[in-house]
């Protein structure tokens, strides 16, 4: 038998980690994880029942709501069964393959989430800078487009890290540094040169988080434009309120990412911990928040919710 199937053939599963250095503790992370995780559940879905039986919230703004909400939760049902396994029953060891699927969903999503925020953030600019044709320019058909375009985008970069990875020998260490898996973590047990695995990752960054980055700056420059150019200061204000909602759901994106990014390369000297809280915050939060901002946030969202679960009891 030749070396390489030798390797591989050592690992056939990986060990994926609950709070480092503390396994003693994992029990008592598995009821706020559950309680986040019914959170998330309960706020997207009830987001996205209230979006479609509400024929008054078929509008452009609120179909990219819906797609942010469905994004949201099939991120957080991507990282779940592992999350719950080791914190809850201590099943630590996941298979090769059941990795690789996981891995490919939870970097898929992460992406279409990105995505998801660029397009709404177009949609503020077309709603701000064009208000009378916003209705025309953004069809139900030009929406779908988008939508399609976000997703085939994401799984299409995400797409060959399954492969790169499975073309790796793993023949030491196969614990890795969460309870769930990720292309970076898997990548750097393996024994073999991963530098085409690195270069692409950071390309596949550069073409889905740094573009969108760059292009929700330029994006909110034009948005402020736009409002600077309304005459009055009451609609001005108005404008600017309709943003509010998604520029927390960007806050709370890119701000764990962006510090979980610093940490992973300015702080390998912190705690574990360090590294693990960040890390979960950036998959878990945003999820469990963005339906909280949203309903507090958008009245019509938070009327809508009312008069569906209170049986239309309560007028608009």
């Amino acid at each position: 038998m030749s070396p390489f199937n030798q390797t591989t053939n050592n690992h056939q599963n990986f060990i994926l980690t609950g709070i480092p250095g503390m396994p003693e503790k994992d029990f008592w992370m598995a009821l706020p994880l559950c309680l986040l995780y019914s959170t998330t559940f309960l706020g997207n879905v009830i987001i996205l029942v209230v979006i479609k039986v509400e024929r008054s919230l078929h509008e452009p703004m609120y179909y990219f709501l819906a797609m942010l909400a469905a994004t949201d939760l099939s991120l957080s049902l991507s990282s779940m069964p592992t999350m719950i396994s080791v914190h809850w029953f201590n099943w630590r060891s996941v298979t090769f393959d059941a990795c690789i699927t996981q891995m490919f969903f939870i970097h898929t999503f992460g992406g279409v989430e990105s995505g998801v925020l660029v397009a709404m953030a177009f949609d503020r600019f077309v709603a701000i800078r064009f208000p009378l044709r916003y209705a025309t320019i953004l069809t139900h058909g030009i929406i779908g487009k988008i939508g399609a375009t976000v997703l085939l985008r994401s799984v299409g970069a995400v797409l060959p890290v399954p492969f790169l990875i499975k073309r790796l020998p793993f023949c030491h260490s196969n614990i890795l540094s969460h309870a769930y898996c990720l292309h970076q973590d898997a990548m750097r047990l393996a024994c073999a040169d991963t530098r085409v695995n690195s270069i692409y990752g950071l390309l596949a960054v550069i073409f889905i988080i740094v573009l969108d980055a760059l292009i929700l700056l330029i994006s909110y420059f034009l948005i402020l434009q736009a409002v600077l150019g309304i005459a009055s200061r009451e609609e001005r204000l108005k404008a600017l309120n309709t943003c509010f909602s998604h520029v927390c759901a960007v806050l709370l994106f890119y701000v764990p990412l962006i510090g979980m990014t610093l940490i992973h390369r300015f702080g390998k000297h912190l705690s574990p911990i360090v590294h693990m809280l960040l890390a979960n915050v950036y998959l878990l939060l945003p999820p469990v928040l963005n339906p909280v901002v949203y309903s507090v946030r958008t009245k019509q969202i938070r009327q809508r919710i009312v008069r569906v679960f209170c049986g239309g009891r309560i007028g608009p």
